[in-house]
């Protein structure tokens, strides 16, 4: 019996699941008449995923989605699959390309084409951020392809695959050959995928794009006419409201008068006639004896109109 995958046709993250299971001798077939922004909004459609997102995979133990996922379901049916390397360091390196596949190379290029699809705001630096972000990756990616044919081992993986597909979108709309001209370890790369009977039964032909896929703008609401009004009927004089006068403030209550405030006794002296920096001389340059010399010039200099008690 037939796996049913949700999808569209030509939609890439289906594509992985189709290629897997043509590698694996695994039965999937795409539903019928399934037309997207339909199919996908049905009851019992999201009862398989809430969300409303394609592609989703039915099998006899229940739904499953997200496409990574998929393709891994459909690749552990066979026992032992070289899909998924021969030990655990070629499975765990093929998780690591996949994750790779996903988080650097297929957002980076999700950036790039979603906002010229009009999914997105067009915004020219989120653009060139997008476009620094993706080169770094796939510069990355072809360093590794300097001195490998495919990913991990020496046979195509699940990593292949994934990797392959997330390219495919790249290759067909944005990343165009003076892109693609920088890593040619990426170039060979992809088109010796492509053209793997596996792979291109599945994808058909691939064509890369001659120029970066324009901005698509979607265009505006229309705005509703103004209704006019009947000419028979007689324009109404609006009277214009007179502006509220503001309201008075209420008159702030008088303060009571301020006391006198009553005198210190110390006022009744005469002024000092102390000198601030006379004292400070006296107080820094006094280096030896300070107790004899600063001290008592400091009394001296403050109670210098009271002579009467420095004796």
């Amino acid at each position: 019996m037939a796996l049913i995958l949700y999808a569209g046709k030509t939609n890439k993250n289906a594509y992985k699941t189709l290629i897997a299971a043509e590698y694996s001798g695994v039965d999937v077939k795409l539903a019928e008449n399934f037309e997207m922004g339909v199919t996908n909004k049905t009851p019992e459609f999201l009862k398989m995923n809430p969300i409303g997102k394609v592609p989703v995979l039915e099998t006899p133990e229940g739904p499953v989605f997200e496409s990574n996922a998929i393709a891994r379901y459909v690749t552990r049916l066979k026992a032992d699959n070289h899909l998924y390397g021969s030990s655990l360091i070629e499975y765990a390196r093929i998780e690591q390309w996949i994750d790779f596949a996903a988080t650097e190379i297929d957002a980076g290029i999700s950036k790039w084409l979603y906002p010229r699809l009009g999914y997105q705001p067009y915004l020219p630096p989120a653009e060139e951020a997008a476009i620094f972000a993706l080169k770094r990756a796939v510069g990355a990616l072809n360093l590794h392809l300097t001195s490998n044919t495919y990913l991990v081992g020496h046979s195509v993986t699940l990593a292949d695959i994934i990797m392959t597909c997330n390219l495919y979108t790249g290759f067909s709309y944005v990343m165009t050959k003076s892109f693609t001209s920088e890593f040619p370890h990426v170039e060979r790369y992809f088109w010796t995928m492509v053209n793997q009977p596996n792979v291109k039964k599945v994808v058909g032909e691939v064509k890369q794009a001659e120029s970066v896929l324009p901005v698509t703008k979607k265009p505006s609401q229309p705005k509703e006419p103004a209704k006019s009004k009947p000419k028979d009927e007689p324009r109404k004089e609006v009277k214009e409201k007179e502006p509220a006068k503001p309201k008075a403030e209420p008159a702030a209550e008088e303060e009571e008068a301020p006391k006198p405030k009553p005198k210190n006794p110390l006022d009744l002296l005469p002024p000092s006639k102390m000198i601030l920096d006379d004292w400070k001389r006296l107080y820094s340059n006094t280096k030896t004896n300070f107790r004899e010399v600063a001290i008592k010039g400091t009394f001296a200099l403050f109670f210098s109109p009271f002579p009467v008690l420095l004796l």
